[in-house]
């Protein structure tokens, strides 16, 4: 059961972590065109920085705590 929600947790937490690169992504090239004065969606991303993109990164970190806490609790008390 441990093992299996540990692999979830995993699966989960890479899923999230490709989706903040990839929101990470459109914010630079946003930028840059937003610089260059080209509408590469800089409006759209900031309107979901709330919404979407902050507790993603929050649920990122937050998972990964969470996987290094379970981690190191089984190694030290569940041991073999």
């Amino acid at each position: 059961m441990k093992d299996r929600l540990i692999n979830w947790l995993n699966i989960a937490l890479t899923i999230n972590l490709f989706f903040v690169l990839f929101s990470f992504g459109w914010f630079v090239l946003a930028v840059l065109g937003k610089a260059a004065d080209i509408n590469l969606g800089f409006d759209l991303w900031y309107s979901l920085w709330d919404p979407v993109f902050t507790p993603s990164i929050g649920i990122l970190m937050a998972g990964a705590i969470a996987s290094g806490v379970i981690s190191w609790v089984s190694k030290r008390f569940f041991a073999s």
